[in-house]
């Protein structure tokens, strides 16, 4: 046995190259991503905007030290909190995922690339004010939606074919790589730099997926893309100080990513197939995940769930007066629901109930919507018909829409719900396949997005305010020309 090593020092690994060249030098030309981009800008913040209404997440925002002074601080949207980047984009960050309300990503990885918006945002508001007071051009919006189309890419097209919670590891791993090199684009890093700080994000400890899964689900999972998108704007600051890499990360023998964090199934510890241990790059970075972006437009629920709950609202008027006759309800649903949102037992907080398919069900089934607050535990506390309905519900997948979930060309995500009566009467098996935020349905969408922002701007503005801020959303060009600072100021106390 050898009892040294070769230290001949690796080059970056080609995923991490793929990343940064796509980030540094790639040029997004396409009208759908940026039209689309527009809509999710809206629709993130807006998703900020309604979790301030809510103390579990305004305690985590602000400064970390009272008083603090920052010259060019990023501002919060919806407060007057004026902050180090960093910071900020915890906040945003936070923010926008607090609810569960933003758009979502779904493959063999699932997730919420408007998280980045955090980063993106704080430091271009950061940069753009910084350059004024240089003397220099500001940061336009266009820049910003650029880099959430970047950020989407990289997220979305990591989660196609690497299943991280197939080893335990949240899905705010994409967000943190993802913000990297974005944030890495806005300052002007090199490519060095870009991969050094990318280097840093594999290689750095990575969240477990234990806050988002019964019995220990939590409000972390509601935080942690904050966490992700503010450690991305620090790696990238501490690469542009000259911080080197480690150009192995990935593929570092015994020590690297792919060995240590990416090898074995988090369920019995088994080796995985030689093939799926490495991170796979199934298409080249363009712009497809955000032309295909899902929406959140009608629920603030996990979007398997989304159509589960339109299946319960529809079917709303026909149990409402017969609650108490219902035997059993029937949910026909996909194997990544069963998964993650399927469970039985008591719920111990807001974040439990919004990540279980039961309750997401029984609330429209008994009142023909859900919202946030619903969640609550108030709420809950005074309805005891919702675990009534709980545990009368059976829940079965059908093979049909675990593959069409997983189809590219269709992306379904398809759930059923019957409801059967005890005196042998049922309602018809209503399906959905497609949620209303689902490319399938984008037309019919963007008027329930629109309206959905403007609904969320109305918690913290004045209506002149909400009309000025809609009128420059819905106007494409005057948004991508506006100063990032300028656009920021629109939307702070």
């Amino acid at each position: 046995m050898s009892t040294v090593e070769s230290n001949v020092r690796p080059d970056y690994d080609d995923e991490l190259k793929a990343i940064a060249d796509y980030a540094l030098d790639a040029v997004i030309d396409s009208d759908e991503a940026f039209d689309t981009a527009r809509h999710c800008l809206m629709d993130t913040l807006g998703c900020g905007l309604l979790a301030l209404r809510f103390p579990e997440c305004t305690k985590h925002l602000g400064p970390l030290v009272e008083g603090t002074q920052v010259p060019c601080g990023s501002r919060v949207p919806g407060t007057s909190y004026r902050l180090d980047p960093i910071k900020a984009a915890f906040d945003i960050g936070a923010m926008v995922r607090w609810l569960d309300y933003n758009d979502t990503w779904l493959a063999a990885e699932w997730g919420h690339p408007s998280d980045n918006l955090g980063g993106i945002l704080a430091v271009a508001d950061h940069l753009s004010q910084c350059r004024v007071a240089r003397g220099e051009a500001p940061l336009v919006m266009h820049e910003v939606l650029d880099a959430m189309i970047r950020a989407h890419e990289i997220q979305g097209v990591l989660a196609l074919e690497n299943s991280f919670n197939c080893v335990g590891l949240d899905h705010v791993i994409l967000v943190k790589v993802a913000s990297t090199a974005v944030i890495a684009r806005l300052r002007g890093a090199s490519r060095e730099q870009t991969l050094s700080a990318l280097s840093h994000a594999f290689v750095d400890g990575q969240s477990l997926r234990t806050y988002r899964h019964a019995p220990n689900a939590g409000s972390r999972k509601s935080w942690a893309a904050g966490d992700a998108t503010s450690r991305a704007a620090r790696l990238v600051d501490i690469a542009m100080r000259g911080e080197m890499g480690i150009p192995g990360v990935l593929s570092a023998p015994q020590w690297g990513f792919c060995d240590v964090s990416f090898s074995h199934s988090n369920r019995d510890l088994s080796l995985k197939p030689e093939d799926t241990r490495r991170l796979r790059l199934p298409q080249s970075f363009g712009s497809y995940v955000m032309e295909n972006i899902l929406f959140k437009l009608s629920f603030p629920a996990e979007f398997h769930a989304q159509t589960a709950c339109e299946a319960a609202v529809t079917l709303h008027p026909e149990v409402k007066g017969r609650l108490d006759e219902i035997e059993r309800i029937e949910l026909t649903t996909h194997e990544s629901a069963i998964r993650i949102i399927s469970k039985e037992g008591a719920l111990a907080n807001p974040a439990d109930r919004d990540h279980c398919l039961q309750y997401m069900v029984a609330v429209p089934l008994m009142l023909g919507e859900l919202q946030a607050e619903h969640y609550e535990d108030d709420f809950h506390q005074a309805h005891p018909e919702i675990d009534e309905l709980r545990a009368r519900m059976v829940v079965v997948e059908d093979e049909g829409y675990t593959r069409d979930y997983l189809d590219p060309d269709k992306r379904s995500i398809a759930n059923a719900v019957r409801v059967v009566f005890s005196d042998g009467s049922a309602t018809d098996k209503v399906e959905v396949a497609y949620p209303i935020g689902h490319r399938r349905r984008r037309e019919e969408g963007m008027a329930v997005l629109e309206a959905k922002c403007r609904r969320h701007l109305a918690t913290r503005f004045a209506p002149g305010r909400c009309d000025e801020i809609m009128t420059l959303y819905q106007d494409a060009e005057r948004l991508a020309t506006t100063p990032v600072h300028r656009f920021v100021d629109l939307l702070v106390l």
